[in-house]
């Protein structure tokens, strides 16, 4: 998939949207519901009612990108439907993006640098 990578700033929200909405009405809901700015670099993401349609939201530098995802089968793994908004890792975001469970991906765990080699 062609999207952000790295450590990026994830945002999803958590109430499904009027998926007639574009760019600017998404834009939109990021100032008005999610109370941010949506050309802060952070991607946000949207869900549609039924739970299988996914939209995203970022600025990558250059203009808004607004990239669309339905899945033939199946539905994405959402959190609880309510109000508000929560942050997830860029690797979440693509095991979302796949239809997995994202919740069972985790950040990577610190390692402490040896002092000597082995």
């Amino acid at each position: 998939m062609i999207g952000p990578t790295g450590a990026v700033r994830v945002m999803v929200a958590t109430k499904p949207v009027d998926f007639r909405k574009g760019m600017d009405g998404l834009a939109g809901l990021v100032r008005e519901a999610m109370d941010a700015d949506p050309f802060s670099g952070a991607v946000y993401v949207f869900r549609s009612k039924r739970g299988d349609r996914v939209k995203l939201l970022f600025w990558d530098g250059t203009g808004v990108v607004l990239v669309a995802k339905r899945l033939e089968q199946g539905e994405f793994r959402w959190p609880k439907v309510q109000d508000g908004v929560m942050r997830l890792s860029a690797a979440q975001l693509s095991a979302l993006l796949e239809g997995l469970d994202w919740k069972r991906v985790h950040e990577p765990r610190a390692v402490p640098v040896p002092l000597v080699a082995s």
